[in-house]
């Protein structure tokens, strides 16, 4: 019975392997984008729209956020793209969090976001980078813009 669950893990990451996405552009692609930290996979649905759920956890709480994004293309730049989109999030604050913050005191988080970037597929290799900027405004529990959430994101491709 190990051999036979073995055999079925090799065979799947070949076929993983073989599906890898090694071009200048991508499907889907998961990994991890840093500040302040969260678990990416950007989806295209067309060749220049794509939608990018994010899930931030912290000992402040979690967050889960869900863009549309509009791509375009640098001319002379093959896989180097800008994106604009926007979307929205939901969050949950710890007990930690309210604390430290009582005048906060709300545990929840509700707002939309904004978004401005550039995404950066390596050819020959399936990793995509990207670097954005994503403002937030949170108007269901404690109300505030937050200007200093983006950052540097690192995905495989599929």
């Amino acid at each position: 019975m190990k051999r036979i669950v073995l055999l079925t893990l090799i065979v799947l990451a070949a076929n993983a392997a073989m599906s890898q996405s090694t071009g200048s552009t991508y499907k889907t692609a998961l990994g991890v984008k840093v500040y302040p930290g969260a678990i990416s996979v950007k989806h295209f649905t067309k060749s220049n729209v794509a939608l990018e759920g994010l899930g931030y956890i912290s000992n402040d709480g979690f967050r889960l956020t869900g863009l549309y994004e509009y791509h375009g293309n640098f001319n002379g730049v093959e896989g180097l793209k800008w994106y604009i989109g926007g979307g929205g999030h939901i969050g949950v604050w710890s007990d930690s969090w309210r604390n430290r913050y009582p005048t906060r005191n709300d545990g929840l988080a509700i707002g939309m976001d904004g978004v401005l970037g550039v995404d950066y597929k390596i050819k020959g290799a399936p990793l995509n980078l990207s670097f954005d900027w994503q403002p937030s405004f949170n108007f269901i529990g404690y109300n505030y813009f937050e200007g200093g959430w983006g950052g540097i994101g690192i995905r495989y491709t599929f």
